[in-house]
């Protein structure tokens, strides 16, 4: 078991992340606001979290929400001002909360006057900022496909015949380039001034794009548009490593940040260079297993069929990878995936308080940190619409035309956005049941999700049994009581059930958990213990449909 003692700030933390536009509006414009952040950060002390992460609120044309930055050190308009930014420092350095924004250096938004300045002169020194390469007999340079799911990763220049730029993203997203000494210099100085007003540290987007292969050359087609994944020449490519290590040196390890890396493609025979004693992240997200519903993160319509079974492999394998070196990263949902209810709970009569305080349990005692996404401690569902046309989000449109590309119904493909879609969770929070959810009297940017009834926060704080209190006594389980020390530095080991559908590991010396991810009863050998946490009012040795349950062993090894 690890060293109390050898403990750095960053483990103890409960995260809590913060979607701005969709959290509380505070002059009902219908967007979501710093303002109504400070308002109700309380709330979130109360719950028990103790650092928040803020997605985008840089000035941006919102193209992808927020993601495609027009100025690194301006707070766009949408969310308030500097001073409010200012402000809410203040405000959760008061009760105790440290704030980590989110880092966006893959990519600008076209609108950033590097960008500006690049494509109005091509001997300005800003070209070099990004990637730009001649096309092919009137086609792009080579045949990257989008990340987002469709279309070439190439635009071309506007008044520049056969000159393209690279955008891993949209194509209002243009890549930065990492060759260049300068940019990453201009980089680094934005990171420092962002770290000297207090910021704990940063969620880091993207970050295993930021090294292409410099010989862009052509891939083998995986679809019938005759593209190839631009991953296979941009995502964790040789010498990636070299950029990284210099970062860390040049701005977070100097300020002791925390650092989230959002590292896909990153193998477990890597880990070590990333999360070990000298890596380039306090600690990275592992979508091995938040991914399990999809063969590919950016083609949602290849769906997969995983079991529970397959599931408790998947975080298994991740929790022992990431304990061999260091520290994890623990989630369930983001702005970038769906709902968990609605994706986990296969029987839709489960996607209840049941359904939410089982997987409550499943992930929130992992060893590392748990992270808790906006609604998740209510038990928040996807929408449900009933046309592409309702859909805000970039890759959603480009995922429901590359299913029908690739043969899908129009049903079907709407299916497949309808499970997998970002708006998701970017839905307003349910405040109240009062009009939109209490977000706001205005109409929203995004239409409030149909909730059953109950799951609101005023509704759930009154309620002893409800998601966000199961969710409350996670963290103070965490911060505050005996099980602490198991919880926190507690190894990881998976535990053996004789039922399939059962995901079961121990923490430490002393927690078990044992989590039926089914809606038929399993009985299994249940040790004797106390039970701290229960999604149901009793237990035996046959587990109910998704109960799951809590337990400090006793010392003697006997079973229920």
């Amino acid at each position: 078991m690890t060293n109390p003692t050898n403990r750095t700030w960053w483990q103890q933390e409960i995260f809590y992340q913060i979607y701005p536009a969709s959290f509380k509006d505070s002059n009902d414009d219908g967007i979501g606001d710093l303002p109504g952040i400070i308002e109700d950060l309380p709330k979130l002390k109360e719950l028990g979290v103790t650092a928040i992460w803020l997605s985008p609120i840089y000035k941006s044309p919102m193209v992808d929400n927020g993601y495609d930055i027009a100025d690194y050190q301006a707070i766009d308009p949408r969310f308030g001002t500097m001073a409010d930014f200012d402000r809410l420092m203040k405000t959760a350095k008061t009760l105790g909360i440290k704030v980590v924004m989110d880092l966006v250096v893959n990519h600008t938004s076209d609108q950033h006057p590097w960008f500006q300045a690049a494509l109005k002169d091509p001997a300005s020194p800003y070209r070099q900022f990004y990637i730009f390469r001649k096309g092919h007999d009137g086609q792009p340079p080579n045949n990257w496909r989008s990340n987002f799911g469709a279309g070439s990763a190439w635009s071309e220049v506007p008044s520049e015949p056969n000159m393209y730029y690279l955008h891993v993203f949209s194509p209002q997203q243009p890549d930065l380039n990492w060759e260049n000494p300068k940019l990453r210099q201009a980089i680094y100085k934005m990171i420092n001034w962002w770290l000297a007003r207090g910021l704990a540290g940063f969620r880091i987007d993207a970050i295993t794009f930021i090294k292409k292969d410099q010989d862009f050359a052509a891939l083998t087609s995986d679809g019938s548009d005759g593209l190839g994944k631009v991953k296979r020449k941009a995502e964790n490519r040789p010498g990636l490593g070299q950029f990284l290590q210099e970062l860390n040196a040049a701005t977070f390890g100097p300020a002791d940040a925390v650092t989230i890396g959002e590292a896909s493609g990153v193998g477990y025979d890597q880990l070590a260079d990333f999360i070990g004693p000298n890596g380039y992240f306090s600690m990275i997200f592992d979508f091995r297993y938040a991914d399990i519903d999809v063969a590919s993160g950016s083609e949602w319509f290849k769906q997969t069929n995983w079991t529970p079974k397959m599931l408790g492999s998947a975080i298994a394998k991740s929790q022992l990878a990431i304990q061999k070196v260091g520290w994890g990263a623990n989630f369930l949902e983001n702005h970038d995936q769906p709902r968990s209810l609605s994706k986990y709970i296969k029987d839709p009569a489960y996607r209840n308080v049941i359904g939410a305080k089982a997987l409550a349990l499943l992930y929130f005692c992992l060893r590392g940190c748990p992270f808790i996404y906006q609604g998740q401690e209510l038990g928040m569902v996807n929408a449900t619409r009933t046309s592409i046309d309702q859909f805000d989000d970039l890759p959603t449109h480009e995922n429901y035309q590359r299913a029908l590309a690739e043969g899908y119904s129009q049903a079907d493909a709407l299916a497949c956005v309808n499970r997998r879609s970002r708006d998701n969770a970017r839905t307003p929070y349910p405040w109240n049941d009062q009009i939109n959810g209490g977000f706001s009297t205005h109409q929203p940017w995004l239409p409030i999700a149909q909730q059953a009834p109950g799951v609101n926060w005023q509704d759930e704080h009154a309620d002893p049994n409800s998601v966000w209190h199961f969710y409350q006594k996670l963290c103070r389980l965490r911060n505050d009581s005996p099980l602490r020390a198991d919880l926190i530095d507690g190894d990881f080991a998976p535990l053996k059930t004789a039922n399939d559908h059962v995901i079961a590991y121990a923490r430490g010396q002393r927690v078990q958990i044992f989590v039926n991810l089914s809606d038929q009863p399993a009985t299994i050998a249940l040790p004797a213990g106390h039970i701290w946490l229960n999604n149901y009012q009793d237990v035996a040795p046959t587990l109910k449909p998704y109960q799951a349950i809590l337990i400090e062993v006793n010392e003697d090894g006997k079973k229920l």
